[in-house]
């Protein structure tokens, strides 16, 4: 249960960087109600999910899921660049947050 609520804490967090986007877009109620929403769910996730997964793996796992999937949303909703090198880093901070989990 700790590791779906880790997971679903770097989710929110993509959700919280969507509002951020949508704040600088286009201000509304919404998009600050996407934003401070996205963001407290997904400290309330991570604070629950580290009670038994060790600091360091739990916050590696929920970065790695924000940064990869706020670049995967920027590429594939927001129009940005969808380059080589990119996806190779993305794919990197991958393999990365799996050895982290694999040897903790």
């Amino acid at each position: 249960m700790t590791w779906i609520s880790l997971i679903l804490a770097g989710c929110f967090e993509v959700v919280g960087v969507m509002g951020i986007t949508q704040v600088n877009q286009k201000p509304s109620l919404r998009s600050y109600a996407v934003l401070i929403g996205g963001f407290t769910l997904s400290f309330i996730l991570l604070t629950i999910s580290m009670k038994e997964i060790a600091m360091g793996t739990a916050y590696a796992v929920w970065t790695g899921i924000g940064t990869v999937g706020s670049a995967l949303v920027g590429m594939l909703v927001y129009g940005e660049p969808r380059d080589t090198l990119r996806i190779a880093c993305i794919a990197l901070v991958i393999v990365s947050v799996a050895g982290l989990k694999l040897i903790g």
